[in-house]
């Protein structure tokens, strides 16, 4: 399939030997402004930044990642627990010679933010979730939200998820639209972009492992405290949906107590896909976050 186009977006293909996968990157903006790196959400890939990058790329290094097995990066058997995705990305950031950088992530791109502000958090000056919760969601909230996530048994268990993927992508299109909250939003192109890659069969072995390998590392890890002691120093900006069917806002609530600086912001009216939903607010949000670095941390991002 090939690389859709995007008017001032150039490809490139770095190898990572020592992760045993080639990523793809899709960049924009000036190549000596400092770099903010985006990472996708579930099912897309650096597609779904299309609207955000040219709102950024004016002054920001734009560098929208195909994360391992999904877009147009390999998509090797194993890898995909979130640690392992977090740091892909850390040696895509060696790599590039990237010591430091602004972060924004989208629905699952945005859980693997949170695991590498945690593990690695010299490497992130400021971080944007878009559409995903902090790791220390109470019970209170998330037990009568948990039905949200219906969609996922059809993708976490093997053989099952491949098939879902591979063979029903009525069903993979379905969900995007409701997702958006507006089935205008994306047309019929839009979706056989993000459809159309998932039938390759490593590309869906690679989704339902994302789904599988969180019910078996992060799922189970949750009611043993696996977050209990971690604490986010990254400056973090969550920026939710006021009508978001997958991730609601009232899940978002008790972060701050294991936070230095956490902060919430809805933007009323929108559901799971804000980044194509409104590009215009997550760039502009984005854009006054990061411009409160101090100029000493500014420059360490050059």
């Amino acid at each position: 399939m090939n690389l859709p186009e995007v008017p001032g977006v150039v490809h490139r293909f770095v190898e990572l030997p020592a992760r045993g996968v080639c990523l793809h990157v899709a960049e924009s903006g000036p190549i000596d402004g400092t770099a903010v790196v985006l990472l996708h959400g579930f099912p897309q890939h650096w597609y779904a930044w299309r609207h955000v990058m040219p709102l950024l790329g004016d002054e920001y290094r734009v560098l929208a990642v195909d994360l391992r097995g999904f877009g147009w990066s390999e998509a090797p058997r194993r890898g995909y627990t979130g640690v392992e995705l977090a740091d892909d990305v850390v040696a895509l950031l060696d790599a590039l010679d990237l010591d430091r950088v602004h972060l924004i992530g989208h629905d699952w791109g945005a859980w693997l933010g949170f695991m590498l502000c945690l593990r690695d958090p010299a490497r992130v000056e400021r971080f944007v979730s878009v559409n995903m919760t902090h790791p220390w969601p109470t019970p209170r909230a998330m037990l009568p939200n948990l039905w949200r996530m219906w969609h996922t048994a059809l993708f976490e268990y093997p053989p099952l998820g491949r098939f879902v993927l591979r063979r029903q992508s009525w069903f993979v299109r379905l969900l995007l639209r409701f997702w958006a909250r507006d089935a205008a939003l994306l047309d019929r192109e839009t979706l056989g972009i993000y459809t159309d890659v998932l039938r390759d069969p490593a590309h869906a072995r690679a989704g339902e492992q994302l789904h599988f390998q969180y019910v078996v590392h992060e799922i189970l890890g949750h009611p043993r405290g696996r977050f209990r002691t971690a604490r986010l120093t990254v400056p973090t900006l969550i920026i939710a949906g006021g009508k978001d069917p997958v991730i609601p806002p009232s899940v978002l609530g008790g972060g701050d107590r294991h936070s230095d600086d956490l902060r919430v912001t809805i933007v009323e009216g929108g559901g799971h896909l804000l980044p194509e939903e409104r590009p215009q607010v997550v760039a502009r949000q984005a854009r006054a976050f990061f411009a409160e670095a101090a100029p000493r941390e500014r420059s360490a991002l050059r």
